[in-house]
C-alpha cells in the first residue's frame, strides 16, 4: 500500500510512466483525459457565465432599464396584452425596482405616459426617459420628443424641456454629465440626429450627424468614446446591421471601427470593465441570444457564452459588476417575457490573459 502514498501530482506522474513502457499512444490518451475538463472549464470562465434571478412581475417587451445606486428599474414597453390594458393597446407606463441583494422586484410611480422603445439613461441618481413612441388614435406608433426624469429619492417624475427631433427606437447613453440621443425612427424615415441633453441647465444642442442613420440599435460609452452598434434600416428587421462607428465628443467627429459580428437590432448593451457587452435581439430568422463582447483598446470582438433564453426588446443594466438582461420577446414582433438573466463577465485579468 506505500505505492500509492503521496500527493496527487507523485501518483499521477508514476501512471504516466508505467503506461509508456506499454505504450506512447496511452500516454496520450491518459494525459488529454487529465486535462480536458480543466481547459473545458477554464474556457467556459474566459467567456463569462450566466445565472437566473428572480423574474418581473410582469411580462413585456420593448423595454428600457437602467441602475441608480445598485437598484435596476425597468420602464415602459408593451405588456403581455389582457383585458384590462387592451384599452391602451397592451402600452404600459410601469415602472418596476429589481434589488439584486433582496432578489425582489418592487413597483414604483409609473411613467406619466405609457411608452415603449424609448431611450435611457442616468445623470447625478436621476433616470431620464428620452422619447419614443405612444398610442394616437388607433396607431401604438407616435413618435414623441418628450423627457421625463425620475427621482428615485421621491418616486416622482417631471417633465424635462422635450428633445429637438421626435423619433423612436432610438439609444441613449451619458458621458461627462450629458445624454446622447443617437439615432431612431420617426415612422417614415431613420434620423442621424445626434442630440445632447445637459439635465444641469435643461437644454439641447446638437452633435455630429451619425454617419449611417439607423434605429433599433445600441450605445455605450467606454473611456469618453461613444460606440453606435449594430441595429436596423426603416424599422425592417430584415434589413439587419453589423455597422460600428465611434464618436469622439471632444472633436465632435465620427470614425468606423470594426463590425459587430452578428448583424442584428433589438438588442441591449452595457460595459463592465472596459468592454461592451451586446446581448440579444432580432432578425428575419428568428432571435438572437448571442452576446459578445468589444474591447475599444484592441477594436477586436469576442463571442461570449450566449444568453440562456433569446429574446429582443429586451433591457440591461449593471449592478455589483454583474449585467442584468431583462424582459423582452423571445419571438420577432410581439412576444412577451419577465426573464432576469445575469451575466458575469470574465476579469479583466482573466481577459488579458487570451
Amino acid at each position: 500500500m506505500s505505492f500509492f502514498i503521496g500527493s496527487s501530482a507523485k501518483v499521477t506522474q508514476l501512471v504516466v510512466k508505467l503506461i509508456s513502457l506499454l505504450s506512447p499512444f496511452f500516454v496520450g490518451l491518459f494525459v488529454i483525459a487529465l486535462t480536458t475538463p480543466t481547459q473545458s472549464a477554464q474556457l467556459e470562465q474566459d467567456r463569462g457565465t450566466w445565472s437566473t434571478a428572480a423574474p418581473m412581475s410582469t411580462k413585456r417587451t420593448e423595454v428600457a432599464s437602467a441602475a441608480v445606486d445598485g437598484k435596476i428599474y425597468v420602464v415602459g414597453g408593451f405588456e403581455k396584452p389582457s383585458f384590462g390594458n387592451m384599452m391602451n393597446f397592451a402600452i404600459t407606463p410601469s415602472v418596476e425596482m429589481y434589488d439584486p441583494v433582496t432578489d425582489r422586484w418592487t413597483s414604483k410611480a409609473p411613467v406619466p405616459v405609457g411608452l415603449h422603445h424609448v431611450g435611457i439613461g442616468v445623470v447625478d441618481r436621476r433616470l431620464y426617459v428620452i422619447g419614443g413612441y405612444t398610442k394616437s388614435g388607433l396607431s401604438v406608433w407616435n413618435p414623441v420628443a418628450t423627457v421625463y426624469a425620475y427621482d428615485p429619492a421621491t418616486d416622482r417624475w417631471t417633465e424635462r424641456a422635450s428633445m429637438p427631433t421626435a423619433r423612436g427606437a432610438l439609444s441613449v447613453t451619458e458621458h461627462e454629465g450629458k445624454l446622447y440621443a443617437i439615432g431612431g425612427y420617426d415612422r417614415k424615415a431613420n434620423t442621424s440626429a445626434v442630440e445632447v441633453y445637459d439635465p444641469s441647465r435643461n437644454v439641447w444642442t446638437t452633435g455630429a450627424s451619425l454617419p449611417t442613420p439607423r434605429d433599433h440599435l445600441a450605445v455605450a460609452t467606454v473611456a469618453g468614446k461613444i460606440y453606435a452598434i449594430g441595429g436596423r434600416i426603416n424599422g425592417d428587421y430584415s434589413q439587419n446591421l453589423a455597422i460600428t462607428e465611434r464618436y469622439d465628443p471632444s472633436t465632435d467627429r465620427w470614425t468606423r471601427v470594426s463590425d459587430l459580428p452578428t448583424a442584428r437590432s433589438g438588442m441591449t448593451a452595457a460595459v463592465v470593465e472596459g468592454k461592451i457587452y451586446v446581448f440579444g435581439g432580432e432578425g428575419a430568422a428568428g432571435t438572437f441570444n448571442d452576446n459578445e463582447a468589444y474591447d475599444p483598446a484592441s477594436d477586436l470582438w469576442r463571442a461570449m457564452t450566449p444568453m440562456p433564453t433569446a429574446r429582443h426588446g429586451l433591457g440591461s443594466a449593471v449592478a455589483q459588476g454583474r449585467i442584468y438582461v431583462i424582459s423582452g420577446g423571445p419571438t420577432p414582433g410581439g412576444s412577451f417575457s419577465d426573464v432576469n438573466e445575469v451575466f458575469t463577465a470574465p476579469s479583466a485579468t482573466t481577459s488579458k490573459a487570451d
